[in-house]
């Protein structure tokens, strides 16, 4: 394996710090080609599909890719933004962001968002790092609850990366924040403020991104996690367990996937007598395909056919100042011992000192 060239090394080069958030991928445009190039890379990743690759790869390449694009890119159309698809526009929007208020705390840190699967990609954003100097760098997953179909694929991504470099910069992962006090308040504030407008629903839905039933019985702890930030937010929503509902959503093939599945639970509902609902979605941390077209179009558009009355969607946290608070807040945690404050900003040394302290006595 031959390396790639990289920047000369230089004797007392002052450490450097990069913050990267990593989502899920985006397709560049919402057009058949562009869904076909998206598609081939998320659905070839042997995290996302088990199957053993020469089958896979059939399957892929001769029915999948040659049916999927042209309807995949007409749902996209349909939740396009004019700054382009929302999954980035609200990333980008949560990297510019987060920047802010860890600037803000005296932290000299660059922020940068990277895709999994499309642009920009992670080993890309990865180079431009480097060539810029940065020496320590924390991936930030989008992904709050852990499972290896997402946050392990970040880190194979980062890993592959690794293979090709020869001066690596030290690196921390965050692996999950399901039961982050900052993200689950940051998700009852969004519940708050939608009943403030529009009333408390008789039930709310929290739908999370399915994954094969197979995955929990092989160790992963997905399945677990979501019930544990259901569970907490409930808490702090001061909800019983008759007033709300865990789902899972977005189920692919015909093998069994966590269950209860969303859209036919949403339909039971109705024809119980369940008259409003209100869902959130609370596995995304930016609204995306699925959230928008999926949820707010698609299990709408069921909930409302099988007879219920009202059907309201409560939109992620995207770039909400709870969620960006939060997010500095874990980004905070995990570069401590990195010289990142300014060392001319007191205040901030200060208060890092006290969340550190703060932090020691809640362990």
């Amino acid at each position: 394996m031959s390396f790639q060239k990289e920047p000369p090394f230089s004797h007392g080069q002052a450490p450097r710090t990069a913050v990267v958030l990593c989502n899920l991928g985006t397709p560049d445009e919402p057009t058949a080609p562009a869904l076909r190039r998206y598609l081939a890379e998320f659905l070839s990743d042997h995290r996302v599909v088990e199957i053993p690759k020469p089958i896979w790869w059939l399957i892929l390449h001769g029915v999948i890719l040659r049916v999927r694009p042209k309807k995949s890119a007409a749902k996209y159309a349909s939740v396009w933004m004019p700054e382009g698809s929302p999954l980035k526009v609200w990333t980008e929007k949560q990297a510019t962001l987060l920047r802010g208020y860890l600037g803000e705390r005296g932290h000299q840190v660059t922020v940068r968002y990277a895709m999994r699967y499309g642009n920009p990609s992670i080993p890309a954003v990865l180079d431009e790092l480097k060539a810029q100097g940065m020496t320590r760098v924390l991936l930030v997953p989008a992904y709050p609850q852990y499972s290896g179909t997402t946050t392990a694929s970040v880190f194979d991504s980062v890993a592959n990366w690794g293979l090709k470099a020869r001066n690596l910069p030290e690196i921390r992962f965050i692996n999950r924040y399901h039961d982050d006090a900052g993200y689950i308040e940051a998700l009852a504030k969004k519940v708050r403020q939608h009943w403030m407008h529009n009333g408390q629903a008789d039930k709310l839905v929290m739908s999370f991104h399915g994954v094969p039933e197979r995955t929990l019985q092989l160790g992963d702890p997905y399945h677990c996690e979501c019930h544990k930030t259901a569970r907490l937010l409930a808490e702090k929503l001061g909800l019983t367990k008759d007033r709300y509902q865990v789902t899972f959503q977005s189920r692919f093939g015909k093998a069994k996937w966590l269950e209860p599945y969303t859209e036919p639970s949403l339909i039971k509902m109705a024809q119980n007598g369940t008259h409003s609902v209100d869902v959130i979605c609370p596995g995304f941390t930016s609204d995306c395909l699925e959230t928008l077209e999926e949820i707010n179009m698609e299990a709408r558009e069921a909930f409302l056919h099988a007879g219920g009355k009202t059907f309201n969607y409560i939109e992620c946290v995207n770039d909400s100042p709870d969620w960006i608070r939060a997010l500095a807040d874990l980004a905070e945690r995990h570069m401590q011992g990195w010289p990142t404050l300014q060392a001319d900003d007191p205040m901030a040394l200060k208060e890092s000192r006290e969340r550190a302290l703060a932090l020691g006595a809640k362990d």
